[in-house]
């Protein structure tokens, strides 16, 4: 099992999930189970005059009815609070359509549908406020939950504007977006006692446990969350909701597990989005192209009641080297629900603003693309003052255009054809911040010869059950089995903002390492042991077996030990430390993405047809998962530039076509074969495997290099996502 870090293995629950036998929340048997169905405002702003529940009660099969009135006020709690209105027996606002008012519990999933359809709801309605153009922006004081300020500047950015030779000022718009992923949120709640269990759609089982805990005023070890199985999450299962509040409150007023699934639709209204995007974007550059200025500001839309702006600026401020930037960032409030986390957020809208704005300023300039890139290249951290703890941009963009053969690119737009297809080249950066959070994790060694290695973080579809084997395999040289998704097991960060990696597997390399050292020092400790009495230096492990280095017929076994000194099993538990050095680097994952489109010159239609994606994301724990995220990130980039678009009707405030027959996005047609390549990176800084991030990296970028490949073939420049047919007519 040694040397195995890095290998393409394949997903050890692989089989599991495509034979249909991985138990997701909603699959899970649960004996004398209930079923919830949220039932839902059907205005967009006003007030609830009355809810007639009494047809619903005597329908049959209903167990009971629970409404906003029941529950308790539901307290804000920061970053990962629910975010729902403050809903109290005082409060029958309406904020948004879809909001939710209550649930009916029933014997049958059929019949809880059918008496949430009896509920009468009379309402005072009110015009909602649905469009940017519409709503009072204001200049928030921070964002993104509190973590980034609202304001940023370096030097003096009119003093930049006027060192200028050329200025390119545009404005580039991102639509509401969301998230889609195939597992439908979920909640399955049970009450014994005063203890609750959770089966759950969530991103962070132990996030989940502190809020939940927190809002039902109940002891946090009362709570146990689990979730082994998520069928995608990509950010709207990250947040705790409402429907896991509200399943856990009807189970404990019904005193039996209550199941909720949210439906399509609903995922579309009660669990987040991609909020819509507005970056008016300045660059200003001598002739040679190097850049004097940099301003953005970012508009973005939030919900009435609570405040959460893209933070589109946040890649922005450490991409180029550039003296003088300032970053804005206005919100507006709407009758929606509140926007959250989406792949790449901030990064993903925000790239393909500053991305498309290089391209266009390389035409300016008539410099190459990569070039004009080079130029200004950011050898440290030009806001921080940091160096990078590493940084492979260069050696991407070298790659990615030799194997994309760049060189042979003709830069005069219109210039390449086939038949009656316009060709296009076009290219981007990326980059996302390396995040990491201390993590535990516990090993145990069993005298049968198995190996449980145990931590609460959560496999939301990325291979993190397969990698976390590799690291413990590696250093154990024994099989291991990796158990994860429960509030039961050794505390882990969420599985979001690419940190898993750089977090959890610190923690599996350390423990592992201390679980191997412990039985190492009790061999060369025994007299009857063949080690007994060497250096622990000396001894080394392979499948299974402990032997010296220089003489290897002098070895022992995992097995052999434990059972000679009485023992089941040996067991360890180690947390990871956050490396202090680390705090003076500046730690981000980068990478470039090249694409090639052919554009219908009679129809629009655009076509991606080749595409080069080249990354320096630290050490690679498993080639062939972190390429099937590369191949993941990089589809989603172009359903980003071509297709994704959620339409909100502009005067009811209600989202047209909430399913996914209506909201396109990519299939296997729509995607060409991607050339996939890492750089060889090892960042000491980050951890002690040399981890950094990837899983938001490959997004970012992609909506740019369409579209600024879009303009090389059309001599059109389309600054509004989605690019579709009709702007190129």
């Amino acid at each position: 099992m040694n040397k195995i870090i890095g290998k393409p293995l394949d997903r050890v629950d692989g089989r599991l999930k495509v034979t249909g036998e991985a138990p997701y929340t909603a699959d899970v048997p649960i004996e004398n189970l209930t079923y919830g169905v949220i039932f839902q405002s059907a205005i967009a702003s006003g007030k609830i005059i009355q809810i007639d529940t009494s047809a619903a009660a005597v329908a049959p099969g209903v167990v009971d009815i629970v409404t906003y009135q029941q529950t308790p006020s539901l307290i804000k709690i920061p970053f990962f609070g629910p975010q729902e209105p403050q809903s109290t027996e005082k409060d029958h606002n309406i904020y948004y359509d879809g909001q939710h008012l209550g649930v009916v519990i029933a014997q049958t999933l059929e019949q809880a549908e059918t008496a949430a359809s009896r509920i009468k709801i009379i309402y005072e309605e009110a015009i909602p406020i649905v469009t940017m153009a519409r709503t009072e922006i204001f200049e928030p004081e921070s964002i993104f939950l509190g973590m980034m300020p609202g304001k940023i500047t370096r030097g003096d950015v009119e003093s930049g504007k006027v060192q200028a030779e050329v200025l390119v000022e545009q404005i580039y718009t991102t639509p509401i977006e969301h998230h889609n992923p195939l597992e439908p949120s979920a909640t399955i709640a049970m009450w014994s006692g005063d203890n609750l269990t959770l089966y759950e759609t969530t991103q962070g089982v132990s996030a989940t446990q502190n809020r939940i805990a927190s809002i039902l005023n109940i002891p946090e070890e009362n709570v146990r969350v689990i979730s082994k199985y998520l069928g995608g999450g990509f950010g709207c299962k990250a947040l705790l909701r409402s429907h896991t509040i509200l399943a856990a409150i009807a189970a404990r007023q019904v005193k039996r597990p209550v199941k909720v699934v949210l439906t399509r639709s609903q995922m579309y209204t009660a669990c987040g989005h991609r909020s819509q995007t507005q970056q008016q974007l300045t660059l200003g550059a001598t002739k040679e192209g190097k850049l004097t200025v940099i301003e953005q500001i970012g508009t973005s839309l939030t919900s009435i009641f609570d405040d959460f702006a893209e933070p589109v600026g946040a890649a922005t401020t450490m991409m180029y080297a550039c003296p003088n930037l300032e970053i804005k960032y206005r919100l507006g409030r709407i009758n929606a629900g509140t926007p959250t986390f989406m792949r790449g957020p901030g990064e993903a809208p925000g790239m393909f603003a500053l991305e498309s704005a290089m391209d266009e300023l390389a035409y300016t300039l008539n410099i190459d693309p990569i070039e004009l890139r080079l130029r200004n290249h950011a050898d440290i951290d030009p806001h921080k003052g940091l160096p990078w703890s590493s940084k492979s941009l260069k050696e991407c963009y070298q790659k990615g255009a030799e194997i994309f053969g760049w060189p042979q690119r003709n830069p005069v737009p219109r210039s390449m054809g086939d038949r009656h297809f316009l060709i296009g080249w076009g290219m981007a950066s990326a980059t996302f911040p390396t995040n990491a959070r201390t993590a535990s994790v516990k090993v145990e060694i069993f005298a049968t010869g198995e190996v449980k290695v145990q931590s609460g973080t959560q496999d939301i579809g990325t291979g993190t059950y397969t990698v976390m084997m590799q690291v413990a395999a590696e250093v154990l040289g024994l099989p291991v089995q990796f158990e994860l998704g429960d509030t039961n097991l050794p505390k882990a960060p969420i599985t979001g903002n690419s940190m898993t990696v750089a977090s959890v597997s610190p923690a599996v390399h350390k423990a592992a390492i201390a679980a191997r050292d412990k039985i190492i020092k009790m061999a060369i400790a025994d007299a009857n042991s063949l080690l007994y009495g060497l250096q622990a230096e000396d001894i080394t492990v392979e499948s299974g077996q402990i032997f010296s280095k220089q003489d290897p017929s002098k070895r022992d076994s995992y097995t052999d030990i434990l059972r000679r000194h009485g023992l089941e099993s040996l067991e360890v538990t180690e947390e990871s430390s956050l490396n202090p050095e680390s705090q003076q680097y500046a730690k981000h994952s980068f990478g470039a993405i090249f694409v090639e489109v052919a554009v219908d010159e009679l129809l629009g239609e655009i076509k991606v047809r080749r595409c080069v994606g080249v990354y320096g994301a630290g050490r690679i724990l498993n080639f062939k998962t972190a390429r099937s995220q590369v191949i993941g990130g990089i589809t989603w980039g172009i359903g980003m530039a071509l297709m994704e678009k959620t339409v909100m009707d502009a005067n009811q405030g209600r989202i047209v076509g909430a399913n996914l027959s209506d909201y396109l996005i990519p299939v296997h047609a729509d995607i060409p074969n991607m050339e996939v390549q890492f750089i060889e990176e090892y960042d000491p800084y980050v951890n002690a495997l040399g981890t950094k991030s990837l899983g938001e990296l490959p997004i970012v970028g992609v909506a740019a290099a369409i579209s600024n490949a879009v303009y090389h073939a059309t001599g059109k420049r389309i600054r509004d996502l989605p690019i579709t047919p009709d702007k190129l007519l």
